[in-house]
């Protein structure tokens, strides 16, 4: 099932400081005016979008606002098609870290019950009634279910990730992701396959912990070498 929960924002304007969202006929959309099909707002895109956004929020910029953690978000925002002046600034990052904490329980969660229930206190707090927009022509129609389209960034990035790892739960029946196995990693990731639920973010973590195990099991138990194997996870 396609479904498009939630969109791309509008040329994203400072607002006195608040990270808001310009919008209106002169506004570039995210990924501007387009041939149609040129941009899918589908629930998995928003999903990927909101995984790639609590990486760079969380785990690639997470000590400190700065400058580079402003560059980090801005340079995922664009990678997703958005444009023009994003108006993004300390204050506005660090809502919207706070705003990936939030999510970031949801790729934590044992099962699609938690799962779900985490997903409804985030649609409760953050959501508005789903609106039809197309950005003032500059896109095609797509739902949004932020309060407009000059909500402020992170208003608009919790609500839209909320509803579109919603969807893909509903069509799932499994939490759409998870978080790292690996040791010192930790980033949520996508998962929508229809197998065995992934343990790794990506091939490079799973690889350094298939290497790690087997060291594991064939070092030596004692400073002889003489001692069996430690076993490990393969």
């Amino acid at each position: 099932m396609e479904v498009h929960p939630t969109g791309g924002k509008q040329d994203g304007g400072q607002d006195g400081g608040q990270g808001v969202r310009q919008g209106g006929q002169g506004g570039a959309h995210r990924g501007g005016a387009r041939p149609a099909g040129a941009r899918v707002h589908s629930a998995r895109a928003m999903a990927a979008r909101a995984v790639d956004l609590c990486v760079a929020l969380l785990h690639e910029q997470p000590s400190a606002e700065s400058a580079e953690s402003v560059a980090s978000v801005a340079s995922v925002l664009r990678a997703h098609g958005e444009e023009g002046d994003l108006g993004l600034d300390d204050a506005t990052v660090a809502r919207m870290r706070a705003a990936a904490a939030r999510l970031r329980e949801v790729f934590a969660a044992p099962g699609p019950g938690p799962a779900a229930a985490l997903l409804n206190d985030l649609l409760a707090g953050a959501a508005r009634a789903p609106r039809l927009t197309d950005h003032g022509g500059a896109s095609t129609w797509h739902l949004h279910v932020d309060s407009g389209d000059d909500a402020p960034w992170d208003e608009w990035f919790l609500a839209s990730s909320a509803m579109a790892l919603a969807v893909l739960l509903a069509d799932h029946q499994r939490v759409p992701g998870g978080l790292c196995a690996s040791p010192g990693c930790g980033r949520p990731f996508l998962d929508l396959g229809g197998g065995s639920p992934r343990r790794y973010c990506s091939t490079r973590c799973a690889t350094r912990e298939r290497v790690a195990a087997h060291r594991s099991r064939h070092a030596p138990s004692g400073a002889d070498g003489a001692g069996p194997g430690l076993s490990g996870d393969g």
